[in-house]
């Protein structure tokens, strides 16, 4: 399990990302961008658990990263890991921080993330 403030806390340190919060009707979503492209290369949603299917009443956090397609088969089938919410689902992830992605595997994803968030 992962929480938003160490993951926002690595962003910084690594890519100096700070997280960005755009919708009044959804304070809790933050989204990371590249500084020099501005492009997004994540997005920090908390998601109703039935809009992704999951058991349990309330909301969870769901980080989106961009993703090549021969990558993102591999990952589909593992637990912790989703289709994109809100996003282009043959380019970007969806995972669960509250799940069980270990924490090396995500960090290497918002690595692969930034990379490929290039014009």
């Amino acid at each position: 399990m992962i929480a938003r403030d160490e993951l926002f806390t690595h962003a910084l340190d690594f890519y100096g990302a700070q997280p960005e919060y755009l919708w009044a009707s959804s304070p809790n979503t933050a989204i990371l961008r590249r500084r020099d492209t501005g492009k997004w290369f994540a997005a920090l949603l908390d998601v109703p658990k039935a809009r992704l299917g999951l058991p349990g009443e309330g909301k969870t956090d769901l980080l989106n990263l961009k993703c090549g397609p021969e990558l993102m088969g591999s990952l589909r089938g593992k637990e912790g890991y989703l289709p994109a919410y809100h996003m282009n689902k043959s380019s970007w992830i969806g995972l669960l921080l509250e799940g069980p992605v270990p924490r090396e595997d995500l960090f290497w994803l918002l690595d692969v993330s930034y990379g490929l968030a290039v014009k």
